[in-house]
């Protein structure tokens, strides 16, 4: 026979349990990104340190 209880306790946990893995995958990807954008901006302005300042604009109010 089927606990009810314990169906209703392991379906919390397993929703709590895949909110978390969901939070810790997003943080790992955003890391990644960052990761990927630092490099890529290190070895621009390695190889290429006049381009790779860029112009900031500003807009006219």
């Amino acid at each position: 026979m089927k606990n009810p209880f314990m169906s209703i306790f392991l379906s919390s946990a397993n929703k709590i349990a895949g909110s978390a893995r969901a939070q810790a995958t997003a943080a790992i990807k955003r890391e990644a990104v960052a990761s990927a954008r630092h490099m890529t901006k290190a070895w621009t302005d390695a190889l290429l340190p006049g381009v790779a300042a860029g112009k900031k604009t500003t807009r006219k109010k």
